[in-house]
């Protein structure tokens, strides 16, 4: 399924706290666990997802992925959540960023995370480690890989910013979306309302509540 100019343009201004809170019946089921971070605070990525399904301190894997995915994807890299060895570095960014690839996630660690910060590529990885890999075994891609504790299909729609990663199963990212705008407008219409002066006790009727539990 393609990634419309339109749904792209939508995500590109949601947070994921919005998505992750409306993605799947199951709280959290979609969202990465908190290790997966940015190297820039400041990055936002949306992309479907091309796996790769990588050999823990092995890159070569990582260098498949790059020449698999393109313009618009992000890569999601399975090193089983290994942080012995940097998988990924400067230039595997800058390729990655010559290919217009959106994003890079990887469970593992990278190296060179200045420069990765200076190219303005979205990096999200579990940890930092300078050590090199070896580059021996070939890599399974687009198969199902879980990342970040979250099982994550090709094609599926990935969004990350300061905050972590929510993936969004294909079949459901319509009702998804639809659902995240909605809550979105909300907040901002309670932005708005608190800036009238209005609590947030009286919004969310936890004053009610308050006295309910009391």
């Amino acid at each position: 399924m393609i990634l419309t100019e339109e749904n792209r343009r939508v995500l590109d201004q949601l947070p994921t706290g919005n998505i992750a809170d409306n993605n799947n019946s199951v709280p959290h089921q979609g969202t990465m666990d908190a290790g997966i971070k940015p190297i820039d605070p400041k990055s936002h990525m949306v992309g479907r997802a091309v796996t790769v399904q990588c050999y823990p301190g092995d890159n070569l894997a990582l260098h498949q992925g790059i020449y698999a995915a393109n313009a618009g994807d992000v890569l999601v890299f399975d090193c089983h959540g290994y942080t012995g060895a940097g998988h990924f570095g400067d230039i595997m960014a800058l390729a990655c960023k010559v290919r217009g690839i959106a994003g890079v996630i990887i469970d593992g660690s990278c190296r060179d995370a200045e420069d990765i910060k200076e190219l303005g590529l979205p990096v999200f990885v579990r940890a930092f480690q300078p050590s090199g890999t070896v580059k021996a075994s070939l890599g399974k891609v687009n198969v199902p890989v879980v990342c970040g504790g979250v099982n994550v299909r090709p094609g599926d729609l990935i969004v990350g910013d300061c905050d972590g990663v929510v993936v969004i199963p294909q079949d459901q990212e319509d009702e998804v979306i639809e659902k995240a705008c909605g809550k979105f407008d909300k907040e901002k219409k309670i932005v708005e309302q608190l800036k009238q002066g209005k609590t947030t006790l009286e919004i969310y009727g936890f004053d009610r509540l308050i006295q309910k539990l009391s």
